[in-house]
């Protein structure tokens, strides 16, 4: 008796242990504000995993952010996309906090780098302090909120990451409040024939299944017939309290038969393999309609490593005669569950729905390079480029090429190049190769020359053509005039614009002094902050160079003067 109770305080302490694994009471928020989410950690975006948490900061910028934690910052970024202006602060338990999209820095922080970037003489910046040179405090500000880089409104990205590996975890697991009593929401079944004799009601395509919500809360899926071995996917969502967003889900389960076959959780995943969120879920359906299925079963290509059971790859081998009870859960960070319930009877029938033929004259194995002549233009893809083989359609039609279609994603770059020789040298400085968008509207790509080849790396497979771009970028003065007063203004600010390729630098000197100008894409704005306080003469005579992706350029004068 007294063996079995050590053994059960044995494995009492190892359950604690491993529910201890984040602390719970060493992180403070990062905000003093109620953390209401616009997004969860682990949510599903464009080619990648959501790493942190986007916190809400009621529409506006400039709110103080805290550091969670004593610690050392050790890697400031600043840049036009991405995460625009972000912070890295180092903690002495093995944790690292990242805060991004913010508007600006604390003030020794905001001298640190501002010093950096007149030493480089560049906006977009990486550095990484020595340690103990920016030593914070928990509960300290460190930064404010903004809207800086790929950001569509203001918001903090705040990230949890172990120093170590550089693995971002879920924040919520480490005891921030974030007020949430509300089940996660399913909005949407499939099912997928998988093996060549598999068909479910009827159909051997992927078919959406239809079901209603009871009256204790579950759904309930209309009686499925099916044969052969097949998966299911779902489109479903989470809510806090005090948000409308769809968020992502924390926990995804399925049962058949009482049986876990498929589950995992968005705990923590590797940089490294964010981008195979496009084998879990069903990207021709992405293309097609903008909705994001996961699916509940693992493709071949997938190398996703947080399924903690995963049973015959999650396919479900149906078999005639036999009847199956699959369960569906999702749960939320806070225990919120969300259950569907889906029978399912084993029997053959006549498949009426029959799968399409997209065959072409050329099958691309995925596993092996595969290059591409098309009479004056070639498409090079490396070995695997793909997830898995498919016909791809490829079309030319003089200086445009068409490379399949959008329904299939690449996991590496493939080049694209192009012959511009018959084009004059005087031609080929103004050219570049471009993807056609919406509205045909031709958007500019890093386009390598060398002689007469002009050729790109990409992931993203559409149309691409050759464009001229001969007009340079355009500069306007927004909040001054020419031969203003400008004693009482704390910035100056100029909008810019380039009608093709795009802007690609851009400068600023004072009286021949090179100065700070802050590009804000979005808004097509460049800001100098008059608080930089490098003026010494009343008159300041401002010059502006603003140059575009084939270099076009375009200079602004103007004279103000200041107290």
């Amino acid at each position: 008796m007294r063996r079995f109770l050590v053994l059960i305080l044995l494995f009492s302490s190892v359950i604690a242990k491993a529910q201890q694994i984040y602390p719970q009471d060493t992180f403070s928020s990062p905000m003093d504000i109620p953390l209401v989410l616009a997004g969860t950690f682990g949510e599903l975006r464009s080619n990648h995993f959501h790493a942190g948490l986007d916190i809400k900061t009621q529409q506006r910028q400039g709110l103080p952010i805290y550091s969670i934690y004593d610690g050392q910052v050790r890697r400031i970024k600043i840049s036009h996309g991405g995460y625009g202006k972000a912070i890295y602060v180092a903690h002495p338990n093995g944790y690292t906090s990242v805060y991004a999209h913010l508007k600006k820095f604390a003030p020794e922080i905001e001298a640190y780098i501002k010093k950096e970037q007149y030493r480089k003489q560049s906006y977009e910046i990486e550095v990484f302090p020595n340690f103990g040179e920016l030593k914070v405090q928990k509960g300290k500000v460190i930064a404010y909120s903004g809207n800086t880089g790929s950001s569509s409104g203001p918001h903090l990205h705040f990230e949890i990451r172990k120093s170590a590996s550089e693995k971002p975890t879920n924040p919520l697991l480490y005891g921030l409040e974030v007020r949430d009593a509300t089940n996660p929401t399913l909005s949407k079944l499939f099912a997928y024939p998988l093996s060549e004799d598999a068909q479910v009601n009827q159909s051997a395509k992927k078919i959406e299944l239809n079901f209603t919500k009871q009256k204790d809360g579950t759904f309930l899926a209309n009686q499925v017939k099916a044969s052969g071995t097949i998966g299911l996917g779902f489109i479903g969502f989470d809510r806090q309290d005090l948000a409308a967003n769809k968020n992502g889900v924390y926990t995804v389960q399925m049962n058949v038969n009482g049986e876990t076959i498929t589950a995992y959780k968005f705990e923590t995943f590797s940089f490294g393999e964010t981008r195979y969120i496009n084998t879990l879920i069903d990207y021709d359906h992405l293309a097609r309609y903008r909705q994001r299925v996961q699916r509940l079963f693992k493709t071949p290509a997938n190398k996703l490593k947080f399924y903690s059971t995963l049973k015959n790859n999650g396919q479900i081998n149906i078999e005639e005669g036999l009847s199956y009870t699959i369960e569906l859960l999702l749960e939320d960070i806070h225990g919120n569950s969300t259950k569907a319930i889906i029978p399912i009877e084993g029997k053959k029938q006549e498949v009426i729905i029959t799968k399409e033929n997209d065959e072409t004259p050329n099958y691309l194995i995925a596993k092996m390079p595969n290059n591409y002549d098309l009479e004056g233009a070639k498409v090079y893809f490396p070995s695997g480029t793909f997830y898995e083989n498919f016909y791809i359609d490829l079309k030319k039609d003089n200086d445009t090429i068409g490379i399949h279609n959008n329904r299939v994603t690449a996991h590496k770059n493939f080049t694209v190049t192009f012959d511009v020789s018959k084009y004059n040298e005087e031609t080929q400085e103004k050219m570049f190769i471009a993807r056609l968008g919406k509205k045909m509207k031709p958007n500019h790509v890093s386009t390598s020359k060398r002689g007469d080849m002009f050729s790109i790396r990409t992931r993203n497979l559409g149309t691409y053509t050759l464009a001229i771009d001969t007009i340079a970028p355009k500069i306007q003065p927004k909040n001054f005039k020419e031969n203003k007063w400008l004693t009482n203004y704390s910035y100056l600010s100029l909008r810019i614009s380039d009608d093709l390729s795009g802007i690609d630098t851009y400068s600023a000197k004072i009286n021949g002094e090179w100065v700070l100008m802050e590009y804000e894409p979005k808004k097509r704005t460049l800001t100098y902050n008059f608080d930089d306080k490098i003026l010494d003469k009343k008159q300041c005579n401002l010059e502006v160079i603003v140059t575009d992706n084939v270099g076009n350029s375009n200079t602004f004068t103007s004279t103000f003067y200041r107290n």
